[in-house]
């Protein structure tokens, strides 16, 4: 049988076990647009749910499902977060008002998450976190037949959630080309094998941050960081030095001599040598003798040397302030406005110029997020009982916020919450626009989906992961266009990446066109981009600039 004490220490361990290695699962993903990662998604939800359960009495197994439940519910981020508290609010029903737990009350209640899961998708895919959960389930449910051992069921239902999700590739074409397993399934294992190690074994698994490093090839810059990064907790010497040495080909020395001699006047040392370059990092005292040493081989590239004492001083004070302010808010009652008007609005978004935009626009309170920032359940709806309104709409404004907001839809009791399910910031501001406080929900959410259908999305962004193009293979760094979330362009720059786009999407019945600039444009590249668009395309549409300092995406632009 199992207690609350086991269950409560099995979430704890699922959640170390997936947020130990949350970076791999992100790595899994296949699309190179920055995005709301499904290994921290998930991880983020059930440590949420962890959180809320290691200063709790466990009680019986219906208190801690319960208390998972509510917690996850509210931590959700992401489509995957919100299906993976789906799948606990089932467990929950079928734990309910029970003190100890056998294998079959264990198998059927995670039957009705997995029913809840697959409820909440109105297209489910197969070949997904769905497919690996459910798979599991009937694996358990057909071994009832013969087992009763909870800690034997579980165990059956890890190994055919492990066979279904190396059978993924097979069931979505997408992941057999690139070669990897649903990400959204190998996180859901990772929750139930780290559950099983205390069911099974009475072991939890620990956190381990260094787990979820990955490590490149050795010629690669993503080895060349994640080998230096190994040695940067423990100071023995104050600088941190980095350079690149481009190779004389008329000197011939032998690349290790340069590390031996690193070796001799600090610690920590990595050189990465090819044909043409030599990367060397390393801690010591005397950052001048090794660039002087570097330029035995060649002339210096690029140089930084950095003060680790000083950075792990400012490291510490800012990671002690946010802690602190952290530990504030959390402290702090949420504001919930009565209310008193007719309708709100809450829109989501990421750049102070985005949020100043929807407010002048009628959006009382704006949730910060967006791409590679989901905000939770509870995020949004905080932003909702702070709207003091009977009736508010909210605008996810990301395809992947859309379910976190229907699940805060159903925690908002004291008034009515209606999701309109914009997928873009230009949606989100087009249906803004057409709302009219005369005409009734049904027909403000159907003038607002059709206003937001009508409104054509690019964005320029950059590859957060190797991938492919078409025949061509798109490197990590690289610049890509996205027409309506569909990867079209590639370029060097921004703004190349910008003319090549907007020449594609811009056609002849096109009127208005709304440039929108991220925070890692300048204000010198954003008037050129405007004076660019304005030469090639103001004879056919009128063109409006903002600046809304947004992360991740260099540009936003619509075309209606």
């Amino acid at each position: 049988m199992i207690n609350g004490e086991t269950l409560k220490l099995a979430i704890i361990s699922g959640a170390n076990n997936i947020s130990s290695i949350k970076a791999r699962i992100n790595d899994l993903n296949i699309f190179p647009v920055p995005d709301g990662d499904t290994g921290t998604n998930m991880s983020m939800t059930i440590v949420a749910a962890a959180d809320a359960l290691k200063d709790a009495e466990a009680g019986t197994v219906a208190d801690v499902s319960r208390m998972t439940a509510s917690a996850m519910l509210r931590g959700a981020r992401g489509n995957s977060g919100v299906i993976t508290s789906l799948l606990f609010r089932g467990i929950s029903k079928g734990l309910e008002g029970k003190t100890e737990a056998d294998g079959a009350d264990l198998i059927h209640a995670l039957g009705l998450g997995v029913e809840a899961a697959y409820n909440a998708v109105t297209k489910p895919t197969e070949g997904t976190i769905l497919t690996v959960a459910r798979m599991g389930y009937e694996a358990g449910l057909e071994a009832l037949m013969t087992e009763e051992d909870p800690a034997a069921l579980w165990e059956i239902v890890c190994d055919a959630a492990l066979d279904a999700l190396e059978q993924t590739p097979e069931m979505l074409p997408v992941l057999k080309k690139a070669g990897v397993v649903d990400a959204g399934g190998k996180g859901i294992l990772t929750i139930f094998e780290g559950m099983l190690s205390v069911i099974r074994d009475g072991v939890v698994v620990e956190y381990d941050e260094t787990a979820s490093e990955s490590v490149g090839d050795d010629t690669s810059d993503d080895f060349f960081r994640s080998a230096a990064a190994e040695f940067d907790d423990v100071i023995n010497f104050t600088y941190c030095t980095e350079f690149i040495v481009g190779r004389d080909p008329e000197i011939k020395e032998d690349p290790n001599d340069l590390r031996l001699f690193l070796e001799t006047i600090g610690d920590c040392v990595v050189t990465v040598a090819d044909d043409e370059i030599i990367k060397v990092h390393v801690h010591t005292e005397n950052p001048g003798e090794a660039l002087q040493k570097g330029l035995t081989y060649g002339q210096l590239l690029t140089v930084k040397v950095e003060n680790m004492k000083e950075q792990h001083k400012k490291a510490k004070e800012d990671n002690d302030k946010a802690k602190a302010e952290k530990e504030k808010a959390e402290k702090a009652e949420p504001v919930i406005a009565e209310p008193t008007e007719e309708y709100g609005f809450v829109a989501v978004a990421a750049g102070e110029g985005l949020s100043n935009l929807f407010n002048e626009l009628g959006c009382l309170n704006v949730v910060s997020g967006g791409q590679s920032m989901n905000p939770s359940t509870e995020d949004i709806l905080a932003a909702v009982l702070a709207t003091p309104a009977k009736k508010v709409f909210v605008l996810p404004n990301n395809k992947n916020i859309i379910m976190a907001s229907e699940q805060a839809k159903a925690l908002a009791e004291d008034r009515e919450v209606v999701i309109v399910p914009t997928r873009t910031i230009p949606q989100g501001l087009s249906a803004m626009l057409v709302f009219d406080p005369d005409s009734d929900t049904e027909t403000n959410v159907e003038n607002m989906m059709q206003a937001a259908k009508h409104v054509a999305t690019g964005q320029i962004t950059f590859a957060a992961r190797d991938s492919e193009f078409g025949a061509r293979r798109i490197r990590e760094g690289e610049i890509i266009g996205l027409d309506n979330g569909k990867l079209t362009v590639t370029s060097s720059t921004p703004n190349k990446a910008l003319y090549k786009l907007a020449k594609s999407m811009i056609t002849k019945d096109m009127s208005f066109v709304t440039l929108i600039s991220g925070e890692d444009v300048s204000d010198e590249d954003a008037a050129a981009a405007v004076e660019m668009l304005e030469s090639k395309f103001a004879d056919q549409v009128d063109i409006t600039y903002i600046k809304g300092d947004q992360p991740i995406y260099y540009y936003i632009f619509s075309v209606e």
